[in-house]
Formats: C-alpha cells, structure tokens, sequence
C-alpha cells in the first residue's frame, strides 16, 4: 500500500465495460514524511474518498483482490481514507487538522 492525496476525479464515458459505474482519482503519491513526490497515479476508488483526502491506495494485482474486482483491469485502487498518520511521538497528517 502507499499513502497519496486526491488531487482530481477522472471521467470516462467510454471505458471498458467491466468497468462501468467505477470512479476513478487522480492521487499524488506521498513521501514517508508526508511531501507530496512528483508521480501521479488514476486510481479506481473504492471508498468514496474526495478530492484533498489523503488515501491508502492498493497497487498491482492486490488491486484486484476486492469483491467483483478479479474481472476488472485495474492496476490502482483506493482502499481507505486515512484519519491520522504519525510516526512516534510526530504527526505527520491529521484529517482534523485538514478540515479546520
């Protein structure tokens, strides 16, 4: 898994069929620190995450590994949004802190 934020939504009218009803993300992989990296990423999302939340995101074949997912080309896949982060006694993200 790695940590990212949601920087934008991806729209697709035409898309594989398996794949109808899928939202997909646009996320911005972070740092362990927390700084954002220069690699983007569209993920399908699972979780109903918006726009600057900050995501747990699945990559390669656990990507698949969801119900109803074994069937679908997805190679990226938000899994959970995140509430805290902290290493030690230091907080890397809050998503309290976020929402203020």
């Amino acid at each position: 898994m790695q940590i990212a934020k949601v920087r934008g939504t991806v729209v697709s009218t035409y898309k594989e069929p398996s794949l109808t009803g899928v939202k997909f993300l646009l996320v911005q992989l972070m740092d362990d620190e927390g700084n954002p990296l220069p690699d983007y990423e569209v993920a399908a999302d699972n979780v109903g995450a918006g726009v600057d939340e900050w995501v747990l995101v699945s990559r390669g074949s656990a990507a698949r590994r969801f119900q109803g997912g074994s069937d679908r080309p997805v190679d990226a896949l938000v899994i959970g949004i995140i509430d805290t982060i902290s290493v030690g006694r230091q907080f890397i993200y809050s998503k309290r802190e976020q929402d203020r």
